[in-house]
């Protein structure tokens, strides 16, 4: 007798992960904006339910899956130098600009105290659904505070930043209810080295510069104006080009090709050549570097949080997967081997996100406090290098979890996966953030006291040798910089777990420190042992649906 049952019938796969508020679904980051004033913890209840949608989802997938399009020239042969984007892009770029990604810690009229932590939160929950479109907010947010070296560009430029709207019309900014705002750093003989660029300025009157040189990176060329570096008779220097002058005509910023990347589809990165274009000086000749210092730190900041946000939403997923997923007569989230694996990377992730979130507050409370300032100063290079460093094996492993399902492009995690290497490489690789920490370290050792000060208290009965270790660990980098990865990662990791002492129960903290800083052979997940509640860790930083 032939079966009813339905041969086609679908059993033990997971559900769809998504239609969930991605802040109050959240409880790592309802606890690191603990103290936000009450109006700003409303709009990121908000600002979560509106990103955390399957049809915003949607857009975040479509918008890779349909990459940007170089046009050099129109119909008629006449040069153009636009990037074509889907719907979808400009769809995510409307919502994010609407939220003020782009410009809030500029707000004259949001709390002073707030205004980095709440904007980060708001990155991290928008970069859990599509990071690419991300790069235009933490450019034009970051140059802002190179606008304040030139007063008179300012003026003109702020008000159109400041704008809610997002008019992707190519047209001169003075004819734009909103701008956006690019950077060209690098040149391909020089990468981080900047003082190797060859692009070179010359005065042309009334205030205006001509550029001529390459750019090897042009991200979101579609930008209404970009900083760039290049070579005066002072020095290297930095500068402002439109890319449409004021009386509408193009800029000599000639677009080469898009560059083809790993991950980070969505967002155009051009090759560019200057011929001539039209240029206005910021800050001074030959202090280029000085005048871009603050917007590299801001940038530094973003990837920071961005990699954090891109672990949260791989753990959630995976967790959400192991709870619905049977194997071996089990769910997978009741497997030992499982279940432990889960909470390792879950350390990783909330430390990230608490290590991040702690350097957004230094940057609050710097211009008032002066031991939050040597705080940031140092630990920024630091936060970035570990964080950005740790997300894409933490991915990597969430995909292993889903196991070939996690490996389709169907799923998420081989997006996650591919994106998560760009913010490690993107203003300052590794090394480049360990010489930083180097270089601060170096001119004297205010920064150093001032953090492991403020860790002391939180780390508790570890904190003697803890701190100990740090200052040898230093002593031994100022005689070796080759030594310098170590120093940075373990000032990192210690300021996360003194981080996680702030904000959750002080036993993910002891866990993290027992991992990570206790047991120097431990280089995969799923090395906590049976002292720890593994599943009482998953269920408190990912709650049950």
């Amino acid at each position: 007798m032939a079966s009813s049952a339905d041969p086609y019938e679908i059993f033990n796969q997971s559900p769809p992960f998504a239609g969930l508020n991605l802040f109050t679904s959240d409880p790592t980051l309802g606890a690191l904006v603990e103290g936000l004033p009450q109006a700003a913890i409303d709009e990121l209840a908000e600002h979560g339910q509106a990103w955390g949608t399957p049809e915003t989802f949607e857009l975040g997938r479509i918008a890779n899956q349909f990459p940007p399009v170089l046009k050099t020239h129109d119909a008629t042969g006449q040069r153009i130098d636009t990037v074509e984007f889907h719907p979808a892009y400009h769809a995510l770029m409307r919502r994010s600009v609407a939220g003020a990604l782009h410009c809030s810690i500029w707000d004259t009229t949001a709390a002073a105290s707030a205004r980095t932590v709440a904007r980060a939160a708001r990155l991290y929950m928008t970069a859990q659904v599509e990071c690419g479109h991300l790069c235009s907010m933490t450019m034009t947010n970051a140059a802002v505070s190179a606008l304040a070296h030139a007063p008179s560009l300012a003026e003109h430029w702020l008000p159109r930043i400041r704008s809610r709207q997002y008019d992707a019309s190519q047209r001169s900014f003075t004819d734009k209810s909103g701008v956006m705002l690019g950077m060209g750093m690098t040149e391909r003989q020089g990468g981080s080295d900047l003082a190797g660029n060859t692009t070179r300025a010359e005065r042309a009157g009334e205030g205006v510069w001509r550029l001529t040189g390459h750019k090897w990176f042009l991200s979101a060329p579609t930008s209404d104006g970009f900083l760039a570096l290049a070579q005066t008779g002072d020095g290297l220097s930095c500068f402002l080009l439109p890319r449409y002058l004021p009386d509408g005509s193009r800029n000599g910023i000639r677009l080469m090709r898009l560059k083809d990347k790993l991950g980070n589809r969505s967002n155009a990165t051009a090759e560019a050549e200057f011929e001539g274009a039209a240029a206005w000086l910021v800050g001074e000749t030959g202090r280029g570097v000085a005048t871009i210092v603050d917007a590299m730190t801001l940038t530094r900041l973003d990837g920071a949080v961005t990699s954090a946000g891109l672990m949260r939403i791989a753990l959630a997923e995976t967790t959400h997967h192991c709870r619905h997923r049977q194997a071996f007569g089990h769910l997978l989230i009741d497997q030992p081997l499982m279940v432990r694996v889960l909470a390792d990377m879950a350390l990783d992730a909330v430390a990230g996100a608490a290590l991040a979130f702690r350097l957004a507050e230094s940057y609050d409370r710097a211009d008032s406090e002066p031991g939050e300032a040597a705080f940031a100063r140092l630990m920024t290079p630091a936060v970035k290098y570990w964080v950005t460093k740790v997300a894409p094996p933490m991915i990597g492993e969430a995909m292993e979890c889903l196991g070939g399902n996690g490996y389709v492009e169907e799923s998420r995690l081989p997006r996650l996966y591919r994106e998560a290497p760009v913010n490690a490489i993107w203003e300052g690789a590794g090394n480049v953030m360990c010489l930083d920490v180097m270089r601060v370290l170096r001119k004297n050792s205010e920064p150093l006291e001032a953090v492991l000060a403020n860790i002391e208290d939180a780390l508790g009965s570890t904190a003697k040798s803890t701190l100990n270790v740090l200052r040898a660990a230093t002593a031994v980098a100022l005689a070796d910089e080759g030594s310098a990865r170590i120093l940075t990662e373990q000032l990192a990791m210690t300021v996360a777990a003194a981080a996680l002492r702030r904000r959750f129960p002080s036993v993910i903290a002891d866990a993290f420190l027992e991992t990570r800083l206790g047991k120097p052979w431990r280089t995969t997940y799923g090395m906590l042992d049976s002292r720890f509640d593994a599943k009482a860790f998953i269920n408190y930083l990912c709650p049950l649906d």
